[in-house]
């Protein structure tokens, strides 16, 4: 997996997102700590308000940069998001109100908006190969795991020496470290697309390519149970830290630590994995995990009163981990399965945002229900969630997913140049490649139809 590091260009942006996630980690912490100082028992509330506000920024910015991504430098891009994201991360800690947080959280992720679906429809251009690409992801999920295991244990430690506003400092400093090696490098300028295609042409085709692609709305369904678990996760676990188990600081971060520890171990073992298995085979299994998870999480603390024992909390967070980073690791493969080259940055884009669309309805029914009516609730709530998204994506995913398709097209002149190996028939021109939702390729194909 790691042979994938010997390329130059690929490294130096490898290790920017290891440095700014590690800060972004940091933040994480220390913005669960910031709103228990200023609601207390709200916290689930305010930080599920404060994520969701976080997804709408995601929702919202990620496909209108991505059509104008074309037209920019991807290095500018990145590094001026980095810089953008440094400044907020230093405002942080001179919050008082609830509300600034809310408008603080909307300005850093919307520069994370622009910064990581251009990041990553990056990352196929430069490793071409596909089973460097494989390894790539894993790496690149590893890396996202550094926010949830690395930067907590790191903030356990950094929060036994210094008070938890300083953690805001951590996070610019790897906004700005990330902006430089991105500087170091020369990344490959967006190809070029027909003047033809306006702005909100290309928003809306990356919408109409997950809906037109079953895999993609498979993928869309893992990606509501995988936000169903970490909901639960990310929003709760600093009042069931804090207030119902009566823990210190430190363990809010070791308790997000065991969630990373699951999902890294999981991104470790799965490039082999994915070698041998059909993506479809290792992903849907995980989905339900996630959902029986959540069930048991809920029976679990409604049968001890509202208490569950740290070691089975730190269980349950690890196995929640494992079963997403399972999900969410091949994502990128199926994107690059289902995209052409010039259409996979607005592939990405429209996974980023539709993804987090899914977090948009999870973080504050997470939070919102923890704090009216319990953590039992709130758990069986996202287990419910979750279970019917992976019920989803069996149902829509076919089993027989090859690259190749047969499909007739019925439109096309006879003398147009994709048709030249096409076979004429009474429906029109038949013939076979590797099929993608583009211009000339509207609807997926059923016998005798395109």
């Amino acid at each position: 997996m790691l042979a994938v590091l010997r390329n130059r260009v690929y490294r130096r942006l490898f290790t920017a997102q290891v440095i700014a996630l590690t800060g972004t980690g940091l933040a994480t912490v220390a913005l669960s700590l910031l709103a228990y100082d200023i609601a207390g028992g709200n916290a689930s509330a305010v930080l599920g308000t404060a994520l969701a506000i976080k997804m709408i920024a995601y929702v919202v910015v990620s496909p209108v940069i991505s059509s104008f991504a074309d037209r920019i430098s991807r290095r500018a891009l990145l590094v001026s998001m980095d810089l953008a994201r440094a400044a907020v991360a230093l405002l942080l800690p001179f919050v008082t109100e609830v509300w600034q947080v809310y408008v603080l959280v909307f300005l850093l992720q919307a520069a994370s908006a622009a910064f990581t679906p251009t990041f990553q429809a990056t990352i196929p251009e430069v490793l071409p190969e596909q089973r460097e690409y494989t390894r790539a992801l894993s790496l690149s999920r590893l890396a996202y795991d550094l926010e949830s295991l690395f930067s907590p244990a790191l903030a356990a430690a950094l929060l036994s020496l210094i008070s938890y506003n300083w953690l805001f400092a951590g996070t610019a400093m790897g906004f700005l470290a990330s902006g430089v090696l991105v500087v170091s490098v020369v990344l490959p300028f967006p190809e070029p697309v027909e003047k033809a295609d306006g702005v909100f042409t290309k928003m809306a085709f990356g919408a109409r390519l997950f809906l037109a692609t079953p895999r993609l709305r498979a993928l869309l369904a893992l990606d509501l149970a995988v936000a169903a678990g970490g909901a639960m996760v990310i929003v709760n676990t600093v009042v069931l830290v804090r207030d119902d188990l009566g823990r210190s600081v430190n363990d809010v971060a070791w308790a997000l630590g065991a969630y990373g520890a699951g999902s890294m171990l999981a991104a470790l073992l799965l490039p082999r994995v994915l070698d041998r298995i059909a993506d479809r085979t290792v992903m849907l299994p995980a989905a339900f995990t996630l959902a029986g998870v959540l069930g048991v999480l809920s029976s679990g603390v409604a049968s001890t009163g509202g208490r569950w024992a740290w070691p089975a909390l730190l269980g349950a967070w690890v196995l929640l981990g494992t079963a997403s980073s399972v999900v969410l690791t091949p994502c990128g493969r199926l994107l690059r399965r289902s995209a052409a080259g010039r259409d996979l940055p607005a592939a990405f884009a429209a996974q980023f945002s539709l993804s987090h669309s899914c977090w948009l309805l999870t973080y504050p029914l997470a939070g919102w229900l923890a704090s009216e009516a319990g953590m039992s609730v709130s758990a069986a709530a996202l287990s419910v969630i979750a279970l019917a998204a992976a019920i989803t994506a069996v149902v829509v995913w076919p089993r027989r997913d090859p690259d190749r398709l047969d499909h007739v097209h019925s439109a096309l002149p006879a003398d147009h140049p994709h048709l030249l190996d096409a076979i004429p028939t009474s429906k029109g021109y038949r013939h076979g490649h590797d099929y993608r939702i583009d211009a000339l390729h509207q609807r997926w194909p059923s016998p005798g139809r395109v």
